[in-house]
């Protein structure tokens, strides 16, 4: 119930692992509508509201699925994204670089802060995009805790217009694959993904078995059913920008529901 709760948050406001042998490679797999090479370089307008955590069960879930996002890597530069942004959860995991602008009351000059989209503003249709519905389509909104808003305005600012850009995640350490489930359904969230940051497609490959394309669950958590107990696990993530990562045996054959393994990772120019 977790991401749930978080949800609802920003509803409000709106108003020791094995080795693995892997390699990385480009692949042919239609790209996204969200990848950063279209939006790299270009600012585009949206506008930001913030929300303060009264709990730290707050920084727990999200529409992501990440979980605990402090333990999970991201901290608390996150952002919760509208309707337009969230694309039913493929920008999970992006990266965007956004900044105060037009307002001298309440922007910190020269300041911009790089979060990562962990989770969704939901539209409220009891309201006109225009007001009060922030997170409504067309509106691109991003909302953040308060402690990451501040970097780049004052607090009092309230719905603030902003800026945006989309920009490659730099991460420490490797891709982790969280393997849960049970019996023949097998769900996988992976996170701490640099590059793009936000996937496209996940394949799985039990020794025993060929290559199997999973589906998307709900966020970053990808599942399948299949009988690949007791079988080294192997995967290959191809991100929004084409780019695709092959980790073999990242779990051993004797691997359990709720281990977490680490792969390869995507390279960062």
């Amino acid at each position: 119930m977790q991401p749930f709760l978080t949800l609802l948050l920003l509803i409000a406001v709106a108003l020791s692992p094995p080795s693995a042998i892997s390699h990385y490679s480009s692949s042919t797999s239609s790209p996204s509508s969200s990848s950063v090479s279209s939006d790299a370089s270009e600012w585009r307008p949206a506008r930001a509201t913030y929300y303060a955590a009264s709990n730290p069960r707050d920084a727990v879930g999200g529409a992501c699925g990440y979980g605990d996002l402090v333990k999970s890597g991201y901290g608390m530069a996150t952002v919760g994204v509208s309707e337009t942004l969230f694309d039913r959860g493929q920008i999970c995991g992006a990266c965007f670089e956004v900044r105060c602008v037009d307002d001298l009351r309440w922007c910190i000059p020269g300041t911009s802060i790089i979060l990562t989209a962990t989770n969704f503003c939901a539209p409220n249709y009891g309201f006109d995009p225009d007001g009060g519905g922030h997170c409504n389509p067309p509106n691109k909104h991003f909302v953040l805790p308060i402690e990451a808003f501040e970097k780049i305005a004052i607090w009092k600012a309230g719905n603030m217009p902003v800026q945006y850009r989309r920009i490659n995640c730099r991460k420490e350490g490797s891709i982790r694959f969280t393997v849960d489930g049970g019996g023949i359904f097998v769900s996988v969230l992976i996170t701490n993904v640099a590059g793009s940051g936000d996937i496209a497609a996940v394949k799985i490959k039990g020794s025993r078995t060929g290559w199997l394309p999973m589906g998307r669950n709900w966020g970053q958590n990808w599942h399948i059913n299949a009988d690949l107990k007791n079988q080294a696990l192997s995967f290959e993530v191809t991100a929004s920008d084409r780019s695709t990562v092959t980790s073999y045996n990242v779990a051993p054959r004797n691997w359990n529901f709720g281990q977490t393994f680490e792969g390869k990772q995507f390279e960062t120019p």
